[in-house]
């Protein structure tokens, strides 16, 4: 047999000893180990698990949306998984033309992050309707958190009850969560402890992992799809690991005047333009740093402390970071304004704002959530 045929249980990618800098690359000296072992990691995510290094690799956006599109030939069922953090940034829009008529549930993840007293029936009602809106129709929403196995109760019936006829398909974008729940699904059957390579970066997982729970079918995780609306596209992983919440929100809200600025860490700023006395909760991640200053001075004081006090982007990271853009939006009372990869602000009256965020980050206006 020859390398071609294994495959890296990591990432998915095909193992070679050709060309460090492709994926699936590993040393001939690793891959005669592999062989007595009877599994590979290739160097790539031998370095991330060991060293949390991670090498990018350039890979067209267009092969994991190739790799997606081979589902509608399979009997399956879809667990399309969506980061309730994120819901925007983790929609695959389009989803039905890559699985054709497979159904597909959704999976909620890191409904954990919600405040405790969030109703899980109002979070399944406002995801309903998100979904709608974007011409997806699931035939269940199941929420709960990957990092949490008692949380998945539901979703394991769900995958009891069909394994034994069809493959069922973990689908999603870059960073939702899916690698870290099938670790979950993993330890549940058996598996060792954290066999697939997760990561807080886009494009981990390089192709189809194929994972036999009966001899004629399997859980299969896929490659995430790349959205490059996702904050984490522009910041390193450490910084990312400080914007991305890991703990239950605590909501910070500020009574704020017009011609008030707040800035989240360096990445974001909202200038609140118009309107009465307002209160802005906002949802981020207790490290991102939340600063309040007057509007007329918030452009001087960004460039001054912009990689210092704002961070991050971090003082290496500043010199690099694309400029913010400017968004205007009109709100009404109890709204959500969305930033992909970052988190959500609401407003308790009607308010004129602007957001400013780098060129790309997606910024979404939505019925509020909590």
């Amino acid at each position: 047999m020859t390398e071609e045929h294994y495959q890296c249980i990591g990432c998915g990618a095909t193992i070679q000893s050709q060309d460090p800098e492709q994926a699936g690359y590993l040393p001939a000296s690793a891959l005669a180990k592999g062989l007595e072992k009877g599994q590979f990691y290739c160097q790539r995510c031998f370095k991330l698990r060991h060293y949390n290094e991670l090498q990018d690799l350039q890979i067209p956006d267009q092969v994991f949306l190739d790799k997606l599109s081979e589902i509608a030939h399979d009997d399956a069922l879809i667990i399309n998984v969506l980061d309730i953090f994120d819901v925007e940034g983790s929609l695959i829009h389009g989803l039905a033309r890559f699985i054709g008529n497979q159904p597909f549930v959704v999976f909620g993840n890191k409904f954990d992050l919600l405040p405790k007293v969030t109703r899980q029936n109002r979070v399944k009602h406002w995801l309903k309707g998100i979904l709608a809106d974007n011409g997806l129709f699931p035939q269940d929403i199941i929420l709960g958190s990957a990092h949490k196995g008692h949380t998945l109760t539901e979703l394991l019936e769900l995958i009891e009850a069909n394994i034994h006829d069809r493959n069922i398909y973990i689908v999603g974008v870059t960073n939702v969560g899916k690698s870290t729940l099938i670790n979950q699904l993993l330890a549940h059957y058996g598996g060792e402890g954290q066999i697939i390579t997760t990561s807080n970066h886009p494009g981990t997982t390089l192709d189809m992992i194929h994972i036999p729970l009966t001899p004629d079918h399997a859980i299969i995780d896929t490659p995430g799809i790349i959205h490059r609306t996702q904050l984490a596209h522009y910041l390193s992983r450490e910084a990312m690991r400080k914007l991305l919440p890991s703990k239950p929100f605590k909501p910070m809200t500020f009574q704020l005047n017009a011609g008030q600025t707040i800035f989240l860490a360096g990445v974001g700023r909202v200038d609140f333009q118009k309107g009465e006395r307002t209160s802005f909760t906002y949802y981020v991640s207790k490290d991102c740093y939340l600063h309040r200053t007057k509007l007329d001075k918030a452009d001087a004081f960004y460039a001054q402390h912009k990689g210092g006090l704002l961070s991050p982007p971090s003082e290496e990271e500043a010199a690099g970071f694309p400029d913010l853009v400017a968004k205007e939006l009109t709100l009404s009372q109890d709204q959500d304004v969305a930033i992909s990869g970052l988190g959500w602000f609401s407003v308790n009256r009607p308010v004129r704002v602007t957001v400013w965020v780098p060129k790309g980050v997606a910024v979404t206006v939505r019925d509020a959530i909590i």
